[in-house]
């Protein structure tokens, strides 16, 4: 198999796992996570419009703002960030309908839904990011105002995950007149994710952007 072809293996299958992972956090009713927040209340307001597609169009969004942001830095290529939403928004849907069942009530399995779906979105992430094929519109919007600010990309991540929160909330005031869709479950995620990030990367070999030297070619 083509170098570039396990590459991009990897970005899908992380970014299907990622979107069973965000679609576990969903459905253990403790809140969504900070990405998904405003996709998942704009969805809870108007259920004939799936979560995938709120979440497309979210991200659709972000790739304008990157657009208005980085006016010529912006390469015509980045408007794949689209194309790798559209798959990632479907595997959210299926990943939604394969999880139909499960309403846990008691908080401990709600607590087990909550650590296993970010566990699996860390492990998603991972793997889509390895390859360091084409970022995705939450990273790259991050990424705009980061160069735009002059602000460490980590510093523009934090807040921005915390602004969608904000909005998200606001939101869900306005349709319900309380909290709808957020909870513990989105602050846990949202402070836990980054560490187990960190973990599989210290002990996970995952695809790198260049393919490793083999003993074949060092003859």
């Amino acid at each position: 198999m083509p170098y570039f072809v396990k590459r991009s293996v990897s970005m899908l299958v992380g970014l299907a796992i990622e979107s069973f992972g965000i679609a576990l956090i969903t459905k253990s009713n403790l809140g969504t996570s900070p990405i998904s927040s405003i996709a998942w209340v704009v969805t809870l307001r108007f259920p004939w419009i799936s979560f995938g597609v709120t979440t497309f169009a979210m991200n659709a969004i972000f790739v304008l703002i990157e657009v208005l942001l980085l006016r010529r830095d912006f390469h015509a290529v980045q408007y794949l960030q689209l194309a790798v939403t559209f798959w990632f928004a479907a595997t959210l849907d299926v990943s939604m309908l394969l999880l139909c069942w499960f309403s846990p009530d008691s908080w401990w399995l709600r607590g087990i839904g909550l650590l296993l779906g970010t566990i699996l979105l860390a492990f998603g992430i991972c793997m889509e990011v390895a390859p360091k094929l084409i970022m995705v519109p939450g990273e790259g919007i991050v990424r705009a105002f980061s160069m735009v600010t002059k602000v460490r990309f980590g510093t523009v991540k934090v807040c921005f995950d915390i602004s969608l929160i904000v909005i998200a909330s606001v939101l869900s005031f306005i349709f319900f007149g309380r909290l709808n869709g957020l909870g513990i479950g989105t602050i846990i995620a949202a402070a836990i994710t980054g560490l187990i990030v960190n973990f599989f990367n210290r002990h996970v070999r995952f695809v790198s952007p260049v393919e490793p030297e083999t003993d074949s070619k060092k003859i």
